[in-house]
């Protein structure tokens, strides 16, 4: 259905945008919604738009800011669609000339704007009045030839193409910074410009860019082909505590010597027990991999060393185990803590003789296998408990490697949630945003008790409930808000444009409108505030009394009356 703006018509209302606005002071962050935000002086931002016409000259400086202004645009309009899930299109639409005026980048007043969304129809026309680009290149630049709003120019084609689902090009048609009486912005479909090709090459990445990125990637190319012929892939990690493991295996890796991994469910011993083999003068011959926690331990035997057939029922033919399968390569046992007595016994044999027999047979067969083993339990406290043998310990202890779990090396975080997300939007055929900057800190915030395996599966859930060209938010990572580090205080503006208290914002003239405007009850109020301070005094009832302010039996007899009470 198209809908028409017209001059005479007002804004809808702003209060839904100021309340995403958030001063984390504390923590030096600002928060628009679930996005990171920065105040700038402005004479700072003219100054780096000088640098950059002087450095790159004007065209290219044009579009370096064009892009920059239309990666904001594509945030906004995702923002705008949560906002106003179930306004008319107009309204939706206008969030962002509104985000645009509450963000202090200029007074957005539309003339005239026809949306159609059914039929992609578009037509828009808006005077922009006090534009920070105009006045920054007043300062810095002095009076332009052309047009002089960049930034906001991107912003307006990003956002309004985004909204429509298809390519939106705005123009300014007139721009005081080049000397015109108004800046008036004209949008309307790429197809019905006559230079939207042209003016499209803005939004592409600049030729010498390009080709310094080309080179950096072919440079990082060969550095990975090399690392790959010499075996030096450790997985994913630049912190300081993973990068003094990648250098501990790298001394093992070229020799003989047995390793025993250490380290929670989930950090990644696998693939260090492959990079031991990749570095390894074996990296041609086989690896295996063995979980010994998912074998039966009727089979374990079987499984690791092999079977003749006739051995035990249901073994109908002769095969061999792990062991054999990785002669002359390397050997990975996962959970070797959960070996039986026999089962340690022969492992034993074979690190000390390179040995062993198949169940149920009695030729010794000869093996060349590097041991690998791993375990998230102690095994030195199993051998005071009799669970594991004492000569076996030793044996697999020659170097031990502690894998510090995730939350250890938070530094990796980024580095390994861009891996994750490249590899479920190939999977899932879909492009995310990533995530938002609300959902990455909580990432930053949380301890990660099922560490990279937990961030895989929180990843792909991610990837899952997010929509193209949007940002994955904290509800789309967790189900269940998770526990973190206590969130410092934040401010707030309030309708006035003041920055408050976050607690000073909830006074009486706020909450009270709240309640009313939103039709809740007395009954309501008393009830939601006896749930919080039962909750805070930890369902103790003459704790939340003096939280309230009322004598223990007045607490009792509401509860009661209530039913919080039989709850509890």
């Amino acid at each position: 259905m198209a809908v028409t703006y017209k001059p005479q018509l007002n804004y809808v209302d702003f209060r839904d945008l100021t309340e995403q606005i958030r001063f984390q002071s504390t923590e030096g962050k600002i928060w628009f919604g679930e996005q990171r935000m920065l105040l700038m002086h402005l004479n700072a931002m003219a100054a780096f738009r000088r640098e950059m016409v002087n450095s790159m000259g004007v065209e290219r400086a044009k579009g370096f800011f064009l892009r920059l202004g239309y990666q904001s645009g594509i945030r906004d309009a995702e923002l705008a669609r949560k906002l106003r899930p179930h306004c008319d299109e107009l309204d939706i639409f206008l969030a962002g000339p509104q985000l645009h005026s509450l963000k202090g980048m200029v007074k957005v007043i539309p003339l005239e704007i026809d949306i159609d969304q059914e039929t992609g129809e578009f037509y828009g026309k808006l005077e922009w009045i006090d534009s920070f680009e105009v006045e920054i290149c007043q300062t810095e630049l002095g009076q332009m030839d052309e047009a002089v709003c960049w930034a906001l120019l991107g912003y307006a084609c990003a956002y309004t193409s985004s909204f429509m689902g298809r390519e939106i090009i705005f123009r300014e048609i007139s721009c005081r910074g080049c000397g015109d009486e108004k800046c008036v912005i004209e949008g309307k479909p790429a197809e019905q410009w006559d230079d939207a090709e042209e003016f499209a090459r803005y939004f592409k990445a600049d030729p010498i860019i390009e080709e310094l990125y080309d080179l950096q990637a072919q440079l990082s190319s060969l550095r990975s082909s090399l690392h790959k012929q010499k075996g030096q892939y450790y997985g994913i990690g630049q912190s300081g505590a993973y990068n003094k493991v990648c250098k501990m295996i790298d001394k093992a890796a070229q020799g003989k010597v047995s390793v025993l991994l250490l380290g929670e469910t989930g950090v990644g011993k696998e693939v260090i027990a492959r990079s031991v083999h990749l570095r390894s003068e074996r990296a041609e011959s086989p690896f295996v991999a063995v979980n010994c926690a998912a074998i039966p331990p009727d089979l374990i035997e079987a499984e690791l060393f092999g079977v003749e057939k006739g051995a035990y029922t249901g073994a109908n033919q002769s095969r061999e185990g792990r062991f054999e399968r990785a002669n002359g390569g390397t050997i990975f046992l996962d959970e070797v803590i959960e070996l039986t007595p026999r089962a340690q016994a022969t492992l034993l044999r074979v690190l000390q003789e390179g040995e062993l027999e198949r169940v149920g047979d009695n030729r010794t067969r000869k093996v060349n296998v590097r041991v690998i083993a791993a375990t998230n339990e102690s095994l030195q406290q199993a051998v005071e408990e009799g669970r594991f043998r004492a000569d076996l310990f030793y044996r697999l202890n020659v170097f031990p490697v502690k894998v510090p779990p995730l939350r250890e090396r938070l530094e990796d975080l980024p580095v390994l949630i861009e891996h994750f997300l490249e590899k479920f939007h190939s999977e899932y055929d879909k492009r995310t945003l990533g995530l938002s900057d609300k959902a990455l800190d909580l990432c930053m915030r949380y301890h990660w008790p099922g560490n990279i395996r937990e961030l895989e599966n929180v990843i792909e859930r991610g990837v899952i409930l997010t929509d193209n060209n949007e940002c994955i938010s904290q509800e789309a990572l967790f189900a269940v808000s998770p526990p973190t580090t206590e969130d410092s205080p934040t401010d707030c503006v309030d309708m006035g444009g003041k920055v408050t208290n976050g607690h000073e914002s909830t006074g009486v003239g706020s909450w009270s409108e709240h309640i009313l405007g939103n039709n809740i009850s007395l009954e309501e109020v008393e009830e939601t505030l006896m749930r919080e301070a039962m909750e805070r005094a930890n369902q103790n009832v003459s704790k939340a009394a003096r939280i309230l302010g009322l004598t223990r039996p007045a607490l009792a007899y509401r509860l009661k009356k209530s039913g919080i009470l039989a709850e509890t």
